[in-house]
Formats: C-alpha cells, structure tokens, sequence
C-alpha cells in the first residue's frame, strides 16, 4: 500500500477574520503542517502578512508551521520566523545570494530547512545543495497568489527530485504548492510528492474532512 501523503494547508485561503478558528478547525481534521505563505510585495507581487500573525496562531494549532518566505534576502527575517512549532523554513533559491549561507543559517536555529523554485527555474540549480535540504518545493503556479491552475510542466521536476533521492539516498521531503486539490492529487502522488499544499480546496469547500482525506487518499 503506498504511503499517505501528508497535507500542509495555506492560511492565505483562510477567512482572517476567524483565522485562529479556521486553524483550529482544520488541525482537527486530519492535516500534517500548516503552511505559512509570507509575500512582501517585492519578490513577488504581493503583500501578505508577518511573522506576528503567524505567532498568534501558536495557541491555536497542533500541528507544525511550515513557513514558506517568498521574500527578498530572507536572511533578515528567518529568525523572526523561528518558534517553538516551527518545523520547517523554506526559502526562494531565487531570492538568495548565498544559499548555502541561508540553509546554515536555519539549521543553526534549530529548524529544517526548505528550499523553493519557481515554474521557470531549472530543477538542476538544487543539486549542489541537496544534501543539506531537508524539502523541496516546487511551485506549480507563479508565486504570489493563491487559487490558480496547476502547471503541468511541475511534474518532470517532481520526479526529478524523486529519481535524485532514490539514486542517492537523499533524506528531504518533496512538497508541491499550487493548484492541487483532490481531483489532481494523485498526479503529483505518482511524480513522487510527498506534502501537497492546498489553499482553496481545503479552507473555501463546505466538507473540509472529506477533501483532506481525498487530498492525502485516505
């Protein structure tokens, strides 16, 4: 029997007004992390929210942060970041001037350390690093917003990462962000997904237990 995929659903798809009820509600539900998308209006062309609105969402969630900056030198804000539930940071390869800096620098604070590529950047660029990541995520859509169509051209790079960690004995995880929901779940599952990132098709449907257990095919 395959393995479950695990599900880290994005709060941007949440309602704000009730976020810490919505955060609550979902980790009753079945998922694995909660992603934290942070935007800042400059590496990609919108602003979300900071680390003070994540921190409030401690007392509200049992499962871990998984914290995605799509942000410029997140180096300065990695720390910020950093709190007793978070799992994993995951930076843009894009956005770093020195990406082996940055993976020390996450590690040293005592979390897993994620690196992201956008739609346009060859998978190939990570294969230098790869020891010293703990996930890969790759973007099926163009970071920024949520709720667009899934990119097919993500799946070769999806299993690109998966041939690269069978052949050497890689230890990251490999997440997908975009436009994934129940029905394409199993797609990215055979290119060899391990977390799926789901925005609206967990926060925005009226059974949230149902398309969790699609998602991750219970």
């Amino acid at each position: 029997m395959a393995e479950i995929t695990r599900i880290s659903p994005s709060i941007l798809a949440a309602d704000f007004a009730r976020l810490g009820e919505d955060v609550a509600d979902v980790c009753k539900r079945g998922i694995d992390y909660l992603h934290i998308d942070v935007m800042d209006g400059a590496f990609v062309p919108n602003i979300s929210f900071g680390s003070a609105v994540m921190k409030s969402l401690l007392g509200y969630s049992t499962v871990p942060f998984d914290v995605h900056l799509m942000i410029e030198d997140p180096d300065r804000y990695i720390d910020d970041f950093v709190t007793e539930n978070t799992e994993f940071i995951t930076v843009h390869y894009e956005a770093c001037s020195d990406l082996r800096h940055t993976l020390k620098h996450i590690h040293d604070a005592g979390v897993k350390a994620g690196v992201s590529i956008k739609p346009g950047t060859s998978p190939g660029v990570l294969e230098p690093y790869l020891k010293d990541i703990d996930l890969v995520l790759v973007m099926s859509v163009e970071p920024g917003f949520g709720g667009q169509k899934f990119m097919d051209n993500s799946l070769p790079k999806i299993s690109y990462y998966a041939d690269l960690k069978k052949e050497y004995g890689f230890n990251y995880l490999i997440e997908v962000d975009g436009g994934v929901g129940a029905k394409n779940a199993h797609i990215v599952k055979k290119a060899g997904v391990e977390v799926i990132v789901a925005g609206s098709a967990v926060f925005k449907v009226e059974d949230r237990s149902a398309a969790i257990a699609a998602i991750k095919g219970l």
